[in-house]
């Protein structure tokens, strides 16, 4: 059968085929690119663990195992005695020493303590000077001393307040969860714990599916949730052939 000049299809067809076959090799050569990543660790003085061996820090670095919330320089209380419209939503600043000061209690030292013992020191003040049984409420308005830091490819990097107890993976969502180009398996947790520097890696999709616990994280580390390139390759390989009709398919779940 002979097709009109204008209805060739050799062209057409060559043109396709070879911006396919274009586009495979680009993907070919990226996915082998991001096959080699960096090992983890190699800085001077930091010590690399497996995962169920990072320790949790001691008393006084952070946040530690029984996770009582403890009041740090520059946190921001709310303090209220009950039925003394004078002394009560008073907000009170934690100076960088660690001290407040109230009225007809002066400066007390506040740092280091949970707000209920704060509320029972302040209580004890009170008496003694003439406001008989004083209920004492010491609520945290926020805080700047007992943090975690969520960095990489999360939706919301930034710095977020640890109260009471903070696993892997409530941090991550804290941080409105992972971006498009993040690499599951490569979640870094930098911590430190008795003077010594510890980083441990991750894999929130094996926590996701119970495999292994969520881990718990404290006050002062470092999260660090790591980039997928052959994703992030593949979608602008894809944007920029908006031509190709056939579908591509690329291995990418562990780049």
């Amino acid at each position: 059968m002979q097709f009109p000049p204008s209805l060739s299809l050799r062209p057409r067809f060559t043109a396709a085929f070879l911006a396919r076959r274009s586009v495979v090799a680009l993907l070919g050569a990226g996915l082998c690119a991001c096959a080699s990543t960096q090992p983890l660790g190699g800085a001077p003085g930091l010590a690399v663990v497996p995962a169920a061996e990072l320790p949790a820090p001691l008393a006084g670095e952070g946040s530690y195992s029984a996770r009582p919330y403890l009041v740090g320089p520059f946190d921001k209380l709310v303090i209220d005695v009950f039925g003394i419209e004078e002394l009560s939503g008073r907000e009170v600043q934690i100076d960088a020493s660690g001290r407040a000061s109230f009225p007809l209690v002066g400066s007390f030292e506040a740092a280091g303590k949970t707000p209920r013992q704060i509320e029972a020191e302040l209580a004890s003040a009170l008496a003694g000077k003439f406001v008989r049984d004083p209920q004492v409420t010491v609520n945290l308005e926020e805080t700047v001393s007992q943090v975690v830091t969520l960095d990489g490819q999360v939706r919301e990097p930034g710095l977020y307040p640890v109260i009471g107890r903070m696993t892997l993976m409530q941090g991550v969502a804290t941080a409105s969860g992972l971006s498009e180009f993040a690499k599951v398996d490569d979640v870094v947790v930098f911590r430190e714990a008795g003077g010594q520097r510890y980083a441990a890696l991750y894999n929130l999709g094996a926590i996701r599916r119970g495999i292994y616990g969520d881990p718990e994280i404290y006050a002062g580390d470092i999260v660090v949730v790591g980039e997928s390139h052959s994703r992030r390759l593949f979608r602008d390989v894809l944007a920029a052939t908006p031509l190709l009709t056939a579908p591509i398919v690329a291995l990418l779940q562990n780049n």
